[in-house]
């Protein structure tokens, strides 16, 4: 199988901004909507699913040149379901409250189309260092989009967030910031995911087409710019052939009065 060069940084970088599995690519999003009730789910599902992904991506990059790619998919499928089943015995064992809340969503990793993606298109493609990389990458990424929709959820659906109710923290922390009564109920519930998520997403695009159309901005106001140089040059040159065409003539004339 080819493999396709790529620098360490852009695989590290790709995946967190320019490739966001959730912002950009729209992946996800069952997960994206279940796990977001509060700032600890989502950090633990952030958690368990890099892990998933730099193994996943390590394995398939060893092995690209070995599965046939008739049943690429399926090979791909049997490992991430190793790596998941191995997440969870270790979740359950250390860490009993996480995996009670995020239940059946740790087994649904297996089918989630970000690693799958992720192995298809990069680490089949490309060496153990780099697929890591972009393991961690894309981990990142998506766990910050869990993140930015879990603090707005938690905010304005409790009041305020709260710390070692899933982890194993020394002492539990409860932050309140906005009264009960001012609360949103709607943010802990489903519905609250998709306007949460909408919202977020709606942001997004409104930076982004802003950023595009200053960017469009910018090229006309560039190319303007090399079209007032080339006339400005083309005037130049004109005038200047122009003045020689006179001191040929002038040359010429003062030759003639010469012979006369």
């Amino acid at each position: 199988m080819e493999e396709k060069k790529i620098s360490n940084k852009l695989a590290l970088v790709s995946g967190i901004i320019n490739e966001n599995p959730v912002f950009v690519s729209l992946l996800g999003m069952c997960s994206t909507l279940a796990v977001t009730q509060s700032i600890e789910g989502a950090i633990g599902m952030g958690i368990l699913f890099t892990l998933v992904l730099i193994g996943s991506n390590l394995l398939i990059s060893l092995l690209r040149n070995i599965i046939p790619g008739s049943v690429k998919i399926p090979c791909y499928i049997v490992i991430i379901a190793t790596f998941v089943t191995i997440i969870k015995m270790l979740t359950e064992a250390f860490i009993p409250a996480l995996y009670s809340s995020l239940g059946v969503f740790i087994s649904l990793i297996v089918v989630n189309c970000i690693i799958l993606g992720r192995a298809e298109s990069f680490a089949s493609k490309h060496g153990p260092i780099a697929s890591i990389l972009d393991g961690i990458g894309t981990g990142i990424g998506y766990t910050i989009a869990l993140l930015v929709v879990a603090v707005i959820r938690e905010f304005f659906g409790t009041g305020g967030f709260a710390f070692g109710i899933y982890f194993p923290l020394p002492k539990e922390i409860h932050l309140v910031l906005i009264p009960s009564e001012y609360t949103i109920s709607l943010f802990t519930q489903p519905a609250g995911g998709f306007l949460t998520l909408a919202l977020v997403l709606a942001v997004i695009a409104f930076y982004k087409a802003k950023n595009d159309e200053k960017k469009k901005r910018l090229e006309l106001l560039r190319i303007e710019e090399l079209k007032r140089k080339k006339a400005l040059e083309l005037q130049k040159k004109k005038e200047e052939d122009a003045i020689k065409a006179q001191e040929l003539k002038a040359n010429e004339d003062i030759s003639k009065e010469v012979v006369v």
